[in-house]
């Protein structure tokens, strides 16, 4: 993958999911909780359970982006890789029988969210599998107080 992807690339991508997974685990969980509030379909929560399962996988990858242990890297790559089958799954539903999901922010591969859901975990993919981000969280338990990796 090192060959395709450029370091500066890479970077950049950091930047993207540093913003983007708070941000939206922030605005799912704020969706979720209105559509709770006032439900669209009173007798569906279809949508407001898969939006806030949506803010929960946002908010848990945000967090371990941020702490690094090798049993995190592993966890962040199972979560994203459940986010992007969830969105894809969710997404496809959607076109082919739209009353069946409801409202979620994965609806139509996150059109809402200008396709960011969609997106976004195949960024965070690609962050995680970058050799020199992987050597991060197995080195980190190894880094002394005070000292950069990386």
């Amino acid at each position: 993958m090192s060959r395709r992807v450029s370091p500066e690339l890479v970077a950049s991508i950091g930047k993207i999911i540093a913003v983007t997974y708070p941000f939206f685990s922030l605005a799912t969980g704020a969706r979720a909780i209105y559509q709770l509030i006032f439900p669209p379909n009173a007798a569906d929560l279809r949508g407001p359970i898969l939006t806030g399962v949506a803010s929960l996988i946002y908010l848990i990858a945000a967090l371990l982006f941020v702490y690094r242990k090798p049993w995190t890297w592993w966890l962040a790559v199972i979560l994203l890789t459940f986010e992007s089958l969830g969105v894809l799954t969710v997404g496809t539903i959607s076109l082919i029988h739209p009353n069946f999901i409801g409202q979620t922010a994965w609806q139509d591969y996150g059109m809402d969210y200008f396709f960011i859901p969609l997106i976004q975990p195949f960024l965070g993919l690609i962050w995680l599998l970058w050799p020199g981000n992987r050597l991060l969280y197995q080195n980190q338990s190894l880094a002394q107080p005070g000292r950069h990796i990386g």
